[in-house]
């Protein structure tokens, strides 16, 4: 593994007398015996890279053509594949978003923290001020940080957001110099962005309310309304509508702060690529959170009928279109060689999420989980193993890595990276794979991993080398693939697979292997009971 960059900024706006000084004490220290395999090396010397990680939402193993789509080509997505690490074997840590946001920013399981569940539209803020995070731990290393698009982990106090007034605790409180959002997730209310702690563009005469409760008799809703809608629900989704979409929850008011969902992922990409700009002379992290292919599938309309699949296929479209646009941004700044980019998913695919939006009759010969079973809400492959991506121009050799990496690795791994020390109690079941991340010939990923599902059903998998334990908590496995369809399927309380025979986990080899079915149950009991996995120092 190469040692760790650090940055020289402060070095070089020293007195010239104090840097005499410096190389003075380097010479004695060099003939005082140490050798020159002990001194920094260049690339230690050199400043650490910017860091943008991009995830998408609701993105499937097969959904891009570099892993195997024909459907639809994903130019931007493949070439930054080309010029950099795609991984076979890269997970997300739970199969819905709020939970994989949780795990990616704090580096703790999800499943360990009660109301780390999909977060209902007045949810407090779910990361605590305090709480280590990528942000928290790149903000020490001197990073300027920043999250634009989707949050969906809560703002405010226990008693939830003052939509009216600020709007913290949220990202400012952990680790974040700025965000620009949206709050919750788009087919949840309210349809406003906020900034930093405030609402945009609110006007004062006309606040916002939201609850869960019907606000008046005559409040227009899915169900009453439902004629009016220019997508219609199938499922759950029919309360309030905005913009001819009915949403989960009800809101009034901020009718000035409101936004088109056709223009989020211009918003997201003017956003984002403002403050690499503004950011140009100094190391930044951006957290790019898209919202694209989440439901309501509503792509701006120079991307409508891109695809033959419908709005979820024209979805991918625009978000390849935006992974286009921030890496021309970096070529512009000349940051390309600077920057390393991490493309993720928060969890595997799904067709139908509440919408008649086309997205299961229009997929023809599309499979979005490609050869796995199960997409979001399962701990099946489908549900967490999600495509992944690394590249750092000039620093990591392109190619395709087969080694166990996850999303809830980013935190030790942008740590050991920026030679920020993680206090014990931090981050505790990330681990440091950033041999893997830069694709280092000795790199060994995980050697296990725990997967989830929402946490509303107890579902866990756990995977150790090419076995793989199912858990089903509530004896229900969401989300399976049944023609094409998906199904609640009952399941017994475990499973067992051998992926290296069966990627698609159709045969249950419990049975024929109870020793290490049984080790593997008493792994994951002593991986819940523990509170961490991540090795406790010396």
């Amino acid at each position: 593994m190469p040692s760790t960059p650090q940055s020289t900024s402060k070095i070089f706006s020293l007195p010239h007398c104090f840097a005499l000084v410096q190389t003075c004490i380097f010479v004695l220290l060099c003939f005082g015996g140490i050798s020159v395999a002990d001194q920094p090396t260049e690339q230690s010397q050199s400043a650490p890279p910017n860091v943008i990680v991009i995830m998408a939402d609701d993105l499937g193993y097969g959904d891009l053509s570099c892993y195997g789509a024909t459907s639809l080509q994903t130019p931007n997505i493949d070439k930054l594949a080309n010029e950099g690490i795609r991984f076979t074997n890269g997970y997300c840590s739970a199969s819905t978003c709020t939970p994989t946001r949780y795990s990616m920013l704090t580096g703790n399981y999800a499943f360990r923290t009660k109301g780390t569940g999909i977060a209902p539209p007045n949810s407090p803020s779910i990361i605590k001020p305090g709480t280590e995070t990528v942000a928290s731990i790149l903000k020490r290393a001197g990073y300027q940080t920043a999250v634009v698009g989707k949050w969906h982990l809560g703002l405010g106090g226990e008693s939830g957001p003052d939509w009216n007034g600020d709007l913290k605790p949220g990202p400012l409180e952990i680790g974040f110099d700025s965000c620009f959002l949206l709050p919750t997730t788009n087919d949840r209310v309210p349809q406003v962005y906020v900034e930093d702690h405030k609402v945009l563009n609110l006007d004062p005469a006309d606040p916002l309310w939201v609850g869960m409760k019907k606000p008046a008799e005559d409040h227009h809703t899915g169900i009453t309304h439902r004629e009016a809608l220019k997508m219609d629900w199938s499922h759950g989704h029919n309360m309030t509508i905005h913009n001819g979409i009915s949403r989960i929850g009800f809101y009034t008011g901020g009718h000035k702060a409101r936004f088109r969902d056709e223009d989020l992922a211009d918003k997201w990409v003017e956003k984002s690529n403002a403050f690499i700009q503004q950011n140009v002379d100094k190391p930044f992290f951006l957290f790019f959170s898209s919202h694209d292919i989440h439901v309501p599938r509503m792509p701006h309309e120079r991307f409508q009928g891109s695809t033959t699949m419908g709005y979820r296929g024209d979805s991918i479209m625009q978000m390849d279109w935006c992974v286009g646009e921030l890496m021309k941004t970096l070529d512009r700044l000349q940051l390309a060689e600077k920057t390393l980019v991490i493309f993720c998913s928060d969890n595997g695919p799904v067709m139908d999420d509440g919408y008649k939006d086309g997205a299961l009759e229009q997929l023809g010969s599309h499979r979005a989980g490609g050869v796995l079973t199960g997409g979001k809400y399962s701990v099946y492959e489908g549900g967490t193993r999600t495509p992944l991506i690394t590249r750092w121009k000039g620093k990591v050799k392109p190619g395709v890595s087969d080694k166990i990496v996850c999303t809830i690795d980013i935190a030790a791994s942008l740590a050991a990276l920026t030679d920020q020390s993680l206090a014990e109690d931090a981050c505790t079941d990330s681990l440091n794979v950033l041999d893997a991340f830069l694709g280092e010939a000795t790199a060994k990923g995980r050697d296990h991993l725990v997967q989830q599902d929402n946490g509303n059903n107890g579902a866990f998998g756990l995977r150790v080398g090419n076995w793989k334990l199912h858990k089903y908590g509530k004896n229900k496995a969401r989300n399976v693939v049944v023609e094409q369809k998906l199904a609640n399927t009952k399941k017994p309380d475990y499973q067992l697979f051998n992926l290296e025979k069966d990627l698609a986990e159709q045969n249950d080899v419990l049975a024929d292997n109870p020793k290490i079915a049984d080790e593997l149950k008493k792994r994951l009991e002593q991986i819940i009971a523990a509170g961490r996995t991540r090795p406790v120092s010396p």
